[in-house]
């Protein structure tokens, strides 16, 4: 690995200094409106049909990260090289996964800025940058991870908790409206999803004592047409699951993207830790509906059904995991499933049409769960709770897998994760909740350095749980995976390599390190009968294609 990196990072500076179109991109030049077929509702629907596009934030409604294109293959994925770059101006990490919608790439840049690029070139079309309030203690990160489009609309969260609508041909603001007010720690870093007539869009603030919520907007207006929070309210089925007033600064965030299955009409979302993270004698009970997937009525708001996958968590293992959807053979028949490697360690499959549990595998690493039982809830060992004093634990704070993609492929039936097998020794504190301040009642430590734990992009057996094969990634890795038709899968590290592997196998294909810490999901598309893969990489967007 080390020596092909070499030769390829040497590639990349001849190409620099060669000054060839690479170097252009730089320019934050405009160029014309940019021109596409409006993005309509049954494009969505239909979104496997036109590969050379990517047009939702997983790619399609199911949450695959699955592409039909089968341009790269096992055979030539070697002769994979740069096509261009276009360097972001903010230094803070890129998360995002652009768009690509009939030629046009759009980027969100951190913190709350989208672009629009020429997905032949990384010409820049136009740019808009969201102004954000000053002296506002943002939570968690100054982060943004793509946008959404209906029609020529883009749709875009900001970290001031705003849902903004722009022209997708001019960058022109549309509509600005306030979700949430950010100074009671309430922010936006996700991508939206459009379902139907609606923007669907969450919230993030787990760590400020925010009281989590999911919301669906008009699209024309920006006016707000349900919402449905993720912890019941006084009166509500599952208040009583908080002790005392703990639910009105519980948490709950939904700070990723959720999945839609268009033939149960019904529209899958993940939810985040309870507050305060760490200490639980202050919110006794399981704490509905923190560490859970909810299936909504995309229509009305209201809840079909949910699953706990943490009851009453203490060590802020989010299940803002995005949910995967599949229709697979399980236990000899057909059935709509729902593949979940959690950040507990555990992977579960659920149906996802009743919500019925049936059955939870241990994928990483843990030692706070003696299994999951038969009812879903897992039967805890003894012991495992934050202290005063500091217990060790895994999986660690991280979890065994996170927010980054993971990716199903229907040509090899397995599922593919970042996992971590790690551990961190967990601290609980007394917290006083202050209003737009954190309110986390603890912390962790990691006993040792994060490359002496093992990391690996892991292909797991949907029936059964087991695991296909391991990619060891040194040290952990934060990226999402993506797969293609032509069973090639790709990924990268935190150190800056970006690789493609045989997705049946795992053996290497490829790899190059573009020298920036791989902090999101890689993405392809095809543009003038050529397909390319596009990652972002420290606060760049690199594009490649195979050699001419």
């Amino acid at each position: 690995m080390t020596r092909r990196a070499l030769i390829a990072l040497c590639a990349l500076t001849l190409i620099v200094a060669a000054g060839r179109p690479f170097d252009a991109q730089q320019r934050d030049a405009s160029g014309p409106a940019p021109v596409f077929t409006p993005v309509t509702y049954e494009r969505l629907l239909n979104s496997a049909d036109e590969p050379e596009n990517w047009l939702m934030y997983s790619g399609n409604y199911s949450s695959q990260r699955y592409s039909g294109l089968d341009q790269v293959t096992v055979a030539n994925a070697d002769r994979l090289r740069l096509k261009w770059v276009y360097q972001l101006r903010d230094l803070d990490r890129a998360e995002t996964t652009p768009l690509v919608i009939d030629g046009i790439m759009y980027v969100t840049e951190s913190p709350s800025t989208v672009i629009a690029l020429d997905a032949a070139t990384g010409r820049v079309f136009w740019r808009y940058e969201h102004e954000l309030p000053e002296d506002v203690n943002y939570c968690c990160g100054r982060n943004n991870r793509g946008v959404a489009v209906l029609g020529t609309r883009l749709f875009m969260s900001t970290l001031d908790a705003h849902l903004v609508s722009l022209d997708a041909r001019t960058g022109t603001v549309l509509w600005d409206t306030e979700v949430a007010d950010t100074r009671l720690g309430y922010s936006k870093t996700a991508a939206p999803l459009v379902v139907k007539d609606k923007i669907i869009t969450g919230i993030a603030g787990g760590e400020f004592g925010i009281r989590g919520f999911l919301d669906a907007y008009d699209p024309a207006t920006g006016d707000r047409i349900w919402r449905f929070y993720t912890i019941p309210g006084e009166g509500e089925p599952g208040n009583e699951t908080w002790a005392g007033d703990s639910w009105q600064r519980g948490g709950s965030p939904t700070w990723m993207t959720g999945s839609y299955d268009p033939d149960a009409d019904l529209v899958y979302w993940g939810t985040g830790n309870p507050g305060p993270d760490w200490n639980g004698e202050v919110r006794l009970g399981d704490n509905l509906y923190s560490d859970s997937v909810l299936a909504l009525d995309p229509d009305t708001g209201e809840l079909d059904w949910y699953f706990q996958f943490t009851p009453h968590d203490v060590h802020d293992w989010d299940a803002t995991q995005i949910p995967v959807l599949a229709d697979i053979e399980f236990d000899g028949r057909a059935r709509k499933m729902m593949l979940w490697p959690n950040r507990n360690a555990f992977f579960y499959v659920l149906d996802r049409l009743s919500g019925e549990f049936l059955r939870g595998t241990q994928f990483g690493r843990q030692t706070w769960a003696e299994r999951i039982g038969e009812d879903g809830r897992p039967v805890r060992v003894a012991n495992m709770l934050p202290s005063v004093e500091g217990t060790l634990v895994s999986p660690p704070i991280e979890g065994a897998a996170n927010w980054w993609s993971p990716s199903f492929s229907p040509s090899t039936g397995l599922l593919y994760v970042m996992a971590y097998d790690s551990e961190q020794i967990y601290f609980m504190r007394e917290d006083e909740y202050v209003a737009g301040e954190t309110y986390t009642g603890g912390g962790g430590r990691r006993p040792r350095p994060r490359d002496a734990y093992y990391s690996a992009v892991r292909a797991i057996v949907p029936q059964t749980g087991e695991t296909a094969w391991d990619y060891p990634v040194q040290p952990r890795s934060s990226s999402g995976v993506l797969t293609t038709a032509s069973d090639v899968l790709f990924g990268g590290t935190v150190d800056g390599y970006f690789f493609a592997l045989d997705a049946r196998t795992g053996d290497e294909l490829w790899v190059m390190n573009v020298g920036g810490m791989i902090h999101a999901g890689p993405m392809t598309y095809s543009v003038e009968g050529q397909q390319r893969v596009t990652i972002a990489a420290g606060n760049t967007i690199f594009t490649f294609g195979l050699e001419e």
